[in-house]
């Protein structure tokens, strides 16, 4: 599990960054890549990077300001001409379809794949049986909503050496312990498969928030989050400004992740007003207050091991 920063500036295109796009690689976990906003430009990202359009399952957009959603209609039909044919869902606030379904008609543009789109509201929007995406509505000037990506615990490793000790033998018994069934041996003893499992693997937490102020339901959406993407569109000091344009500062930024109890704060959304040389002290305002504290990138990549 990967989380890649396709764009991380805020409102506008720059030199050295794009605007907003983050891809979730999943490519062991489901073999697909989640989709989060996808700014102006964000095709033309993939194609320095060795992401797959037609992997991309889902796309989730935070609300609909331009910087986080001019890409969206270019990178659909483009996938359809790469050979993408696997079915995409979108989920983001209402006027989504409207805005998508009139690009995609104005345009004449056909799609060689089913596109899915739901237009959320705040609780659980997907569950199956390896993840789970809540949504929250952040503070912003208009409807932003920020995302909880919760990978369910897996089963613990199978214990061959225990399971051969006990004179079953391999075959297709070992998925269904794998899969914690119990099992009916030849002789008609019924075993717990758990006895031949080790501890289960924690799941991990990432949680994606899109503009927003200082609030609580971002403090909820990162509780224990082994990842927090979170705006820094200002530096410290420029709290008054932050709240008059509904965004956050570094500072306020790590306060949200220290709250939250996160294992790592990402920094993105960051304005153009900060060049190069600036970075480093934007990290540092939000590492005195959480030490854990990084700054994204266009193209950089983080990973996220199991607990």
């Amino acid at each position: 599990m990967e989380v890649f920063f396709l764009g991380t500036g805020a409102g506008m295109p720059a030199k050295l960054r794009n605007v907003t796009s983050i891809a979730l690689k999943l490519l062991e976990e489901r073999g697909t890549i989640w989709l989060f906003d996808c700014g102006e430009a964000t095709q033309h990202q993939v194609l320095h990077t060795s992401i797959k359009p037609r992997r991309i399952e889902k796309i989730f957009i935070t609300h609909l300001h331009g910087d986080h959603i001019y890409g969206l209609p270019g990178l659909l039909s483009s996938r359809s001409f790469q050979g993408g044919e696997s079915e995409v869902t979108l989920y983001g606030p209402k006027g989504l379809k409207d805005y998508v379904e009139i690009s995609l008609s104005t345009s004449q543009t056909y799609l060689k794949y089913s596109l899915k789109i739901i237009e959320i509201e705040e609780g659980v929007i997907f569950e199956d049986d390896a993840f789970i995406v809540e949504a929250k509505l952040l503070e912003h000037g208009i409807p932003s909503y920020g995302y909880r990506i919760i990978e369910k615990d897996r089963p613990g490793t199978l214990l061959a050496d225990k399971l051969l000790k006990a004179g079953i033998n391999p075959g297709p018994i070992y998925k269904k312990i794998k899969n914690g069934e119990p099992i009916e041996l030849e002789n008609g003893e019924i075993i717990e498969s758990a006895r031949f499992l080790g501890p289960k693997q924690k799941g991990r937490i990432i949680a994606i928030l899109g503009d927003t102020r200082y609030c609580d339901a971002a403090i909820q959406l990162a509780l224990d989050a082994d990842l927090l993407v979170h705006e820094a569109t200002f530096s410290s000091g420029e709290e008054s400004l932050a709240y008059e344009y509904f965004h956050s500062t570094t500072v306020q930024a790590a306060k949200v992740a220290e709250k939250a109890g996160v294992r790592k704060l990402c920094l993105t959304h960051i304005s153009s007003r900060y060049d190069r040389t600036d970075w480093m002290r934007l990290v540092e305002e939000a590492r005195e207050s959480f030490p854990v504290t990084v700054i994204a990138e266009d193209f950089k990549e983080i990973h996220l091991p199991l607990r």
